[in-house]
């Protein structure tokens, strides 16, 4: 059983339709990686999927059982956890207030305080610091420490890479690596072809709210994914359409 399933997501702002008919699957500790251009629909697929912006069609099942309709907070509960475009870290709050606030829901697993220190040192440097005065990579670290702290099925990561240095993301993704080899599953939206393909089992390209591509992300090379992502060739079918 696949542990995040969506069948024919359809959403819309207002007459604007931004997601068409998108399906996607999540197997126990994989990773996919949806990608696109600016305004392809990946962030709003991550919002429906995570709950902050409900489909107008289609369905978001999480271990079998249907979500489509659960508002966000309690799809947190249930184990879907969302690292959010620009971080949104409390400037007020100093790192670990920031850090505890995914211990909410009371999940139970394997991430705490001491494991998510393990994984960002840095962090745990920084503990007593506001989260108002660390740089774009520290406020990523913390954001995606937050999430783990709920213990998620499943971790949705929206551009990691963005406003960061190059360096900075390699080492972001570095983590990201280990988080995903320790088990946790997690759909990855990113601009960053290369960061992508490195930390991705498979990759699901968006373009215009449809998927184009979809393929292993194993041998997948970096133009025909590009191609995909700036609609230089056409859509291309996925295996089970093949198959049909």
């Amino acid at each position: 059983m696949n542990v995040l399933e969506a069948t024919g997501l359809e959403v819309r702002y207002g007459d604007l339709l931004a997601v068409d008919d998108v399906s996607l699957n999540l197997a126990e500790g994989e990773t996919l990686a949806v990608l696109g251009a600016n305004g392809a629909g990946k962030s709003t697929l991550l919002a429906a999927l995570a709950g902050t912006h409900p489909p107008t069609s289609g369905s978001v099942l999480l271990d079998g059982e249907p979500v489509t309709r659960v508002p966000a907070h309690r799809r947190v509960r249930h184990g879907i956890a969302l690292v959010p475009e620009g971080r949104r870290v409390f400037g007020s709050l100093t790192v670990e207030e920031n850090l505890l606030m995914g211990r909410y829901p009371k999940r139970p697993g394997p991430w705490d305080l001491r494991a998510v220190y393990d994984m960002f040192p840095l962090v745990a440097e920084m503990r007593d610091r506001r989260g108002g005065v660390l740089s774009g990579g520290q406020q990523q670290a913390v954001a995606i420490g937050r999430a783990l702290l709920t213990n998620p099925r499943v971790l949705l990561l929206d551009e990691v890479s963005l406003g960061l240095a190059p360096t900075v993301v390699t080492q972001l993704y570095d983590a990201v690596r280990r988080i995903t080899a320790a088990g946790t599953t997690a759909l990855v939206v990113e601009q960053d072809l290369d960061q992508a393909l490195r930390v991705s089992d498979r990759v699901q390209c968006l373009l215009g709210g449809r998927t184009v591509l979809e393929a292993p992300a194993a041998g997948l090379d970096r133009e025909t994914v590009a191609d995909a992502y700036f609609g230089i060739t056409p859509y291309r079918q996925t295996t089970s359409e093949t198959e049909e």
